[in-house]
């Protein structure tokens, strides 16, 4: 564990502001590779000599635009390098970088760029740039749109802002001041209208430095990562953006979630973050491909449970002579091929957070060699609140990050303190008292528990606790995390708030389901035509009774209706990092729901 005080955190951030680190980066890793991307099958990069050459060239043209010291400028690109260019720029500038989700609707657009009052916006295509026109009469402080890629719209172009003169960057960046917004992040809006979390620059350095101390690094450079989760997202603005301009990793740009895998493969990286249903969908992928021979597949399960707990013997560094001689020859015949088909074999640091994961899950990556860990934070402090890369037990999120002070309130709910508590909420400080209180305790809504050794459990939302028709308190993510450890299922929905009982949606997995089916000697032409199997429906039933075991009988899912429409982010049943939208996916579902208590 780190024993870095806040206080050691504080003196090595102290003056510090991302424009300033970045700069300094710039001149640190010169002529190393900084950003990479695919253009058709060929991968064009910039050094970061480069990509601050392009910074420096985007602040002239975005001053020239008009854009002041303080103001906010709203960016709705997908992951490619000119979003880094852009937001550093802006930085540079003095200005205040807004991130919004790609999938933003003409509505939503209006309400967030309203909300902060952005007074210029750039947007990667004509696509997102008519979602802005849509509601330009709405919208009386944005003055002009600027778009990357080359369309008849829009005020003015991203060639535009690259064919000036460069600003003066190191002078430009000396005026601002750690206290000075860094960014603007939008909650994903699960539980109302999306709050404007407020992060200063103190509050991004000094995440950056913990996140430093934390990660099993020695040497930072040309460490290689995929970006590919939203760039409103914390933990991505968070690790492919503002630690690859603080530390010098060198970031490939996906700009479709979907196609991460590919990526990987590719691109070898040595860290990655992914939020649980990636993981997931990585592992269903190698289940069904190996589980298509059951022989291998039985074979493959039994080395899986003899490395099991010598993986973890060997997080602890605890592994015998013998441990570790047996799991060579494990890695050897069973698992060293499974990480290079992945594209994983060279990682070092594999993250999972924004949602919980099955703690069987995490033990399976860590037998096969794979470096997992979970992590817990919020956009209200900057991103990661907990986190152990190594020591790790499974159902946990770690410990309180250096320089982190984690407490539990009477009720249980889990309360930080640190550099990384926000600024506040834009316009609305009667949210922000209730929810950092006068000590500077940050109150994260989450019930947790905290371990002898200081590890922290989270139960759940408070908001989300079920409390079912005879007065029982259920956590809803518990459940579905325990759901989704049945090989059959992908995603899971528990219902049974203010209901007799518990009961789930639980959604085919893509990948596993269609393999089993046709072990089976199921005949079907899609997943929904499976989901309505008898055969398919028993075996979903079983498993689920088998994972309920666990639990009490108040506590566990009596009934299930199984579906065979795989549950995508960014829609109205998934935020963008596939966090449950519970309140759609009731109203998408309300007929199935009600017939389970039929």
């Amino acid at each position: 564990m780190n024993d870095t005080s806040r206080a050691d955190i504080d003196r090595t951030v102290a003056g510090q502001t991302v424009a300033r680190r970045f700069l300094r980066t710039v001149a640190d890793h010169g002529s190393e590779t900084a950003l990479r991307w695919k253009e058709g099958d060929d991968w064009v990069e910039w050094t970061f000599d480069e990509y601050g050459e392009q910074v420096a060239r985007v602040a002239a043209g975005l001053r020239a635009q008009g854009l002041q010291r303080g103001e906010r400028i709203v960016l709705m690109l997908r992951n490619r390098p000119e979003f880094h260019v852009v937001d550093i720029a802006a930085l540079v500038c003095g200005a205040v970088p807004v991130s919004i989700y790609n999938s933003s609707s003409p509505e939503q657009v209006a309400y967030l760029a309203g909300h902060c009052e952005a007074t210029l916006a750039v947007v990667e295509d004509q696509g997102f740039l008519d979602r802005f026109t849509a509601v330009r009469d709405q919208l009386p402080d944005l003055r002009a749109i600027g778009v990357v890629e080359p369309t008849d719209g829009g005020d003015f172009t991203y060639a535009d802002l690259t064919g000036t003169d460069p600003i003066d960057a190191a002078g430009s960046a000396a005026l601002g001041t750690p206290e000075d917004l860094a960014t603007i992040i939008y909650t994903s809006g699960t539980t109302g209208p999306p709050k404007g979390v407020m992060l200063s620059n103190l509050n991004v350095c000094w995440t950056a430095e913990t996140l430093r101390l934390a990660l099993p690094f020695e040497d930072y450079r040309g460490k290689r990562l995929v970006s590919y989760l939203p760039m409103a997202h914390i933990a991505e603005r968070m690790t492919s953006h503002y630690q690859q301009a603080m530390l010098g990793y060198c970031v490939s740009s996906c700009p479709e979630p979907g196609e991460v895998a590919a990526y990987a493969r590719e691109v070898k990286p040595h860290l990655m973050f992914g939020v649980p249903r990636v993981w997931e969908k990585f592992a269903a992928g190698v289940s069904a491909a190996i589980h298509a021979d059951p022989e291998k597949g039985k074979q493959f399960d039994d080395a899986v449970a003899a490395a099991e707990p010598i993986a973890m013997r060997r997080s602890w560094g605890k592994a015998t002579e013998d441990d570790e001689k047996t799991w060579a020859m494990l890695d050897d015949v069973a698992f060293r091929p499974v990480r290079e088909m992945l594209g994983l074999d060279q990682l070092e640091a594999a993250i999972t957070g924004a949602a919980p994961i099955p703690p069987s899950l995490l033990s399976w990556y860590r037998a096969i060699g794979v470096p997992m860990s979970e992590i817990y934070g919020m956009s209200e402090n900057t991103g990661p609140l907990s986190w152990a890369a190594e020591r790790i037990k499974p159902g946990t999120v770690g410990v309180a990050m250096p320089g982190t002070e984690v407490a539990l309130a009477e009720d249980g709910e889990v309360l930080c303190r640190g550099g990384h508590v926000f600024v506040g909420y834009l316009g609305d400080a009667t949210k922000t008292a209730e929810t950092v209180d006068h000590d500077g305790w940050l109150h994260t809504g989450d019930i947790g528990e905290l371990d002898e050794d200081g590890y922290l459990r989270i139960v759940d939302r408070k908001k989300e606790l079920l409390i079912t028709a005879g007065g029982k308190n259920v956590s809803p993510a518990n459940l579905e995390a325990a759901l989704k450890t049945v090989p059959l299922i992908g995603q899971a929905c528990a219902i049974g708030d203010r209901r007799p009982f518990v009961s789930a949606l639980v959604v085919l997995d893509v990948d596993t389901a269609p393999a089993w089916a046709k072990q089976e000697g199921i005949d079907f032409t899609s997943l929904e035509d499976l989901a309505g199997h008898p055969d398919v429906i028993a075996e979903v039933e079983r498993g689920v009774s088998e994972v309920m075991a666990q639990f009490n009988n108040a506590e566990r899912v009596k009934k299930v209706h199984v579906l065979g429409e795989e549950w995508l982010p960014d829609t109205d049943v998934l935020t963008p990092t596939s966090k449950l939208k519970r309140r759609g996916i009731h109203a998408r579902f309300e007929s199935e729901i009600e017939a389970l208590y039929g």
